[in-house]
């Protein structure tokens, strides 16, 4: 059972009961789910998207692989052997970090950066050879699960050979010499997408995989420092091969225009922070929701997450960085409307910062946190309620009096969740009372069956939380 439950089962009483109970109770919360509450669903104005989402992704998670880090031996063949766990965990989709060469020339560390790539159309061989890399697409297909490459468009290796056969797809200093993106990444040098060979080339190559090793798609990296219509031309091209499914590492609305399926949330993770650190409260969680809803439009994807390599990298765990509230935090990217990130480790709560530019193996072990995950991810896959792109349930927020709850409903197509989490780190007592479709739940990781036609208490641990489908 996931730690943050209390020990206590949860007692039944009629509304009129549980109401008087918390008369001049601090720590009792009366919480309603009201007929005709507001929802956070998008105004008429709001922004539209042309982009078509595979079949496979609304009800799909994703994680985040890093090969290097995985195993001992930091191979294709190495994490394949990982494959049934993972799909017994729920996992949708495979996002594999870089699997190309990695430059020599400036290298930083002793193994070097994922994403300074030597050679667009190779794989790293320290990982293996294109056949393995194959067999590891085709069994994570035969299980159900899709793959997606992390690519690199803005910049490579010093000494990718398109220096040499093209030195005018770069950017130039005044000196007329290569120059890196950001001062700090000076292990790679800027592309110039002036050039429409350079275009084409890219295209390619994106093709190349697609056809060649079978990937489903990309997470594009640094997406908005390359222009959004090659991205556009890469979608309408790719997807005459077979759907794919393009992830953004960028936050901006027209990214869905034409080309994104999928962005990164990085202010969620934000307010995040803020909740740990005391800054921001239930009412700002509900705020950013909604003005994600009104910004983005219905069928854009947001990708929501604790974690991912550059955070726990730079920044720390998730462990690290939001200490006792990790948890409950990871249940929130579970279960409101985003498609939930899982990053390596994290189902093995992973609390340390890996190295980037070195070797630096996961330590896998049991966890409560791989309970957490499984239940959630493998719910996802069959709850209408939590599809994305706009199939899934509307986020209907559940009234309450204290600045330290936050519930949710969301409801579609006979499917229904009901959510409710302590975002404090003191216990609370919570009666929810009856719901706008009343009806009989069950506790996802307990099976208790809750009736809320009944009215419904239920104690929550400091950062802790409670999950019940329909």
């Amino acid at each position: 059972m996931p730690k943050h439950f209390t020990a206590n089962h949860p007692f039944r009483f009629p509304l009129l009961l549980l109401a008087a109970l918390c008369v001049g109770t601090p720590a009792c919360v009366l919480a309603e789910i009201a007929d005709g509450q507001t929802t956070l669903a998008a105004p008429a104005t709001q922004p539209q998207s042309a982009v078509v989402h595979p079949d496979w992704s609304y009800n799909a998670s994703i994680y985040e692989v890093n090969i290097r880090q995985y195993t001992p031996q930091g191979t294709f063949k190495a994490f394949q052997e990982h494959l049934p766990r993972l799909e017994e965990m729920g996992v949708g989709i495979l996002w594999l970090m870089p699997i190309h060469p990695i430059g020599e020339l400036n290298r930083k560390g002793t193994v070097g950066s994922h994403y300074a790539v030597k050679d667009y159309r190779k794989v790293n061989p320290e990982y293996g050879t294109m056949d393995d890399f194959k067999a590891l697409v085709a069994e994570a297909h035969e299980r159900g699960m899709r793959v997606i490459l992390d690519w690199v468009p803005n910049h490579t290796a010093w000494d990718n050979a398109l220096t040499v056969e093209h030195p005018d797809w770069y950017t130039k200093d005044e000196q007329g010499n290569f120059a890196p993106p950001v001062p700090d990444w000076n292990d790679v040098i800027d592309l110039n997408y002036d050039s429409e060979d350079l275009w084409r080339y890219m295209l390619d190559s994106l093709a190349y995989w697609v056809r060649e090793g079978d990937v489903d798609g990309y997470r594009v990296d640094v997406a908005g420092m390359v222009p959004l219509d090659f991205w556009a031309q890469a979608r309408r091209e790719l997807s005459q091969i077979k759907p794919v499914f393009l992830l953004a590492e960028w936050d901006a609305p027209e990214a869905h225009n034409d080309a994104y399926d999928m962005t990164y949330s990085w202010g969620l993770n934000g307010v995040f922070h803020g909740i740990v650190k005391g800054e921001k409260t239930a009412d700002d969680l509900w705020a950013y929701l909604k003005g994600e809803s009104e910004s983005f439009s219905p069928e854009a994807i947001r990708m929501y997450f604790t974690s991912n390599h550059d955070e726990n990298s730079w920044n720390g765990s998730a462990v690290e960085r939001y200490g006792d509230a990790a948890e409950v935090f990871a249940v929130l990217t579970l279960t409101l409307d985003g498609m939930p990130l899982v990053y390596s480790g994290q189902e093995a709560g992973i609390d340390r910062k890996l190295a980037f530019f070195d070797k630096d193996e996961i330590e896998w072990a049991d966890h409560p946190m791989t309970e957490v995950y499984s239940t959630l991810l493998n719910l996802r896959k069959t709850n209408k309620a939590l599809a994305v792109g706009g199939l899934g349930g509307e986020v209907t927020p559940i009234k309450s009096f204290t600045e330290g709850l936050f519930g949710f409903t969301r409801e579609r197509d006979g499917d229904g969740v009901v959510v409710v989490v302590n975002l404090t780190d003191q216990p609370q007592r919570v009666a929810l009372t009856t719901g706008p479709r009343p009806d009989v739940y069950q506790d996802v990781f307990t099976g208790e069956h809750v009736d809320l036609n009944e009215g419904f208490e239920v104690n929550l641990a400091p950062w802790g939380y409670r999950v019940l489908k329909r």
